[in-house]
């Protein structure tokens, strides 16, 4: 199985911990490869490269999986290239989220951009049909899961304070300037949130 954008192999090592799969994991980012490398068993084979560049030779997996990396690729190119990689009946899972997931994110009182930049980059379900069916793929499966989760204020905070997700990289200075202040006011004791999330399996 390979892992496209595995980062620090969190869920490479589950599969090879767990004798689920022989597995691979493929990041453009040499510094997340090297976390992985002191995480990971021995078993689990790690490869510098870019998904819309896999550096693996045609028809050599079984199965693949991009966890919540799909919108941080070149899709057309990558669906290609694991065309390329897969076996004949192999089979590609795609973690992502649902479009509904961005129009309720908590951090969205503080940071009113977060929403229009997320919908228009993450893709929707009939965007997944017809770039996976243009790449070769049967048409995908989609199964929708919901998260229920919360966080003490100190830990929104840091999440905030640390930018813990890429969306920030797109938000003007000033925004994150004002939500953050924004944050510091009004975060209450606890926050309660909704991870929203889709998956989508299809078949070479």
């Amino acid at each position: 199985m390979l892992d496209v954008g595995c980062g620090t192999a969190k869920f490479a090592r589950v599969l090879a911990e767990r004798g689920l799969a022989r597995v691979w994991g493929v990041d453009p980012s040499a510094q997340m490869l090297a976390e992985a490398r002191e995480r990971v068993p021995s078993s689990v084979g790690l490869k510098l490269g870019e998904a819309e560049r896999l550096p693996f030779k045609a028809g050599y997996f079984d199965a693949a999986v991009l966890w919540t990396v799909v919108h941080l690729i070149e899709r057309p190119l990558a669906f290609a290239e694991l065309q390329r990689v897969l076996a004949p009946g192999g089979r590609v899972a795609i973690v992502t989220f649902a479009p509904e997931h961005f129009t309720s994110y908590w951090q969205n009182d503080f940071f009113p951009s977060i929403a229009e930049i997320d919908l228009a980059r993450h893709p929707s379900p009939e965007q997944l049909t017809a770039e996976l069916q243009a790449a070769g793929f049967e048409a995908p499966r989609f199964v929708r899961l919901l998260q229920r989760a919360e966080l003490s204020r100190d830990v929104a905070l840091e999440r905030i304070y640390g930018r813990s997700i890429s969306t920030f990289d797109l938000l003007d200075e000033d925004e994150i300037r004002a939500g953050t202040e924004k944050a510091e006011r009004e975060l209450p004791a606890r926050v309660g949130y909704e991870v929203q999330y889709l998956l989508a399996f299809a078949r070479r």
